[in-house]
């Protein structure tokens, strides 16, 4: 048997953080992975990596399409084999950082296969025992598959774990699915030549954004020409290219020559041999505690297989509490109040802190303030007037949270993000100098608008005594 001070199971973002910290603090470390070909995990393999490699090349082809009102004129079709090229290139340069010849030089120990509990400290791996302080589950998620009749026939059937390998350009492609994945590569598809069809079985899209912005997006991505079928659901294959829908109990027949189906992630749990390590589940879901432990105290969770919040950012700070409980005496409790997440459509949505729904639910206090972009000088002269901003305000006036959809709102919304993180008073926004006509002075005419807003008649009394 092979000791260790910490096993880590998945080297997806969490797994790679744990162990690449415990390795660096010198503390004997064995990361270890499924296969060569996944280190780096969904991020990397399938999911924020190669999506924002093809939304760069899908905005960059939109862009030179719509460039002929300045007299140009840009011909020909998209070549999906470049584009794909393209995307494997760039994960190819992340990939030099992220395999098992370059963990090892960073003092990680890199073991492949499939990891097994044998007891409540103790791995079995290709025949091998294996035995730690702590272990920590990283194993991730994958993509919910489709079930409904006919299914199975479908030819051109794809995920995010294939859509990326894809040979063709689909003249009409359908995406199950109204959430940030479907809609982040279907306005790809849309942006390079595919008609691109949406099937929702939500009112609308992104059910966990504010209403207001995600109801934006829908309207301004329907005026681009993409097709949304919402409260609708798929019920059965007619062929291998033909779905059908419902909505209020009326069938509507699509064609299609792809189709990707995007609805949600499953949890992968399965084959770890848990009850061995004493650690307990409800239903596919691995119980833990409010310190990331599961029922076995000595196992920890991290990324998309703890639950919650489902992104790469989400896992790195699941690593650090982890990483801080190893050693403090003094545990730290996971808390989301403050996470943050950025659809990648066109316009973007940044999303941050504590929303109305959740405000209401944990009563507190706080005032909403709005703001549009039709009269920002900068959003004028970039075309994205059409930019929207909401901010959740407490009594103390600190940021509590908030939302932006605008081109590239997920770098101007960071200063306000650092506000909600610091505690920082929406004061400080207004007292900043921002050079001029930057985007992110929309941030300086919000937290004027607050400042506005508190001027009641007895201040304005006030300031005219003073005078003078």
């Amino acid at each position: 048997m092979r000791t260790f001070d910490v096993i880590i199971i998945g080297a997806g973002s969490g797994g790679l953080n744990v162990s690449s910290f415990m390795a660096r603090a010198g503390f004997k470390t064995l990361l270890i992975n499924k296969d060569e070909q996944s280190i780096g995990g969904d991020c990397l393999n399938f999911g924020c990596v190669p999506s924002k490699a093809l939304i760069h090349v899908a905005r960059e082809i939109w862009s030179g399409r719509n460039i002929g009102r300045f007299g140009l004129k840009i011909e020909g079709q998209t070549d999906i084999k470049a584009v794909t090229s393209y995307i494997k290139s760039k994960q190819n340069i992340i990939r030099l950082d992220e395999n098992s010849q370059a963990l090892a030089k960073k003092n990680i120990s890199v073991a492949l296969g499939e990891a097994r509990f044998v007891g409540p400290k103790t791995i079995s791996l290709n025949g091998e025992l294996f035995t730690a302080k702590n272990i920590v589950i990283a194993t991730g998620s994958r993509p919910r598959t489709l079930t409904v009749p006919g299914v199975g026939n479908v030819k051109e059937l794809f995920n995010n774990e294939t859509i990326f390998d894809i040979d063709f350009l689909p003249k009409k492609l359908v995406v199950v699915g109204g959430g940030p994945i479907g809609l982040e590569l279907g306005q790809a598809f849309f942006y390079l030549g595919s008609q691109v069809s949406i099937i929702s079985q939500e009112e609308g899209i992104l059910n966990k954004e504010d209403p207001e912005i995600s109801n934006r997006l829908l309207e301004h991505l329907k005026k681009l020409g993409m097709i949304f079928h919402v409260s609708s659901r798929p019920i059965k294959f007619e062929s291998e290219n033909k779905i059908v829908i419902s909505k209020n109990n009326k069938e509507e027949v699509l064609e299609f020559d792809a189709l990707l189906v995007s609805i949600g992630r499953e949890l992968n749990t399965e084959n770890l041999d848990l009850d061995k390590a004493g650690i307990k589940m409800n239903g596919r879901k691995i119980i833990t505690d409010d310190y990331l432990r599961t029922t076995n105290k000595n196992v920890f969770l991290v990324g998309d297989v703890a639950g919650g919040h489902q992104f790469t950012h989400a896992a790195e700070l699941h690593a650090s509490v982890v990483i801080k409980n190893f050693f403090s005496p003094l545990r730290k409790k996971i808390n989301t109040d403050k996470m943050a997440w950025v659809t990648y459509t066109d316009p973007e949505i940044a999303t941050f802190g504590l929303g109305e729904a959740e405000l209401k639910k944990q009563k507190v206090d706080y005032s909403m303030i709005r703001t549009d972009f039709e009269k920002d000088d900068r959003a004028i002269v970039d075309e994205a007037t059409n930019g929207f901003l909401k901010l959740f305000i407490g009594k103390n006036k600190r940021i509590l949270g908030g939302s932006m959809i605008r081109k590239n709102a997920g770098e101007l919304v960071q200063e306000l993000i650092l506000a909600n993180s610091a505690n920082v008073p929406i004061s400080a926004l207004f007292n900043k100098i921002y050079p001029y006509p930057t985007a992110s002075r929309i941030n300086r005419k919000i937290a004027n608008e607050f400042r506005a807003g508190l001027l009641t008649n007895f201040s304005k009394k006030i300031l005219h005594f003073l005078y003078h």
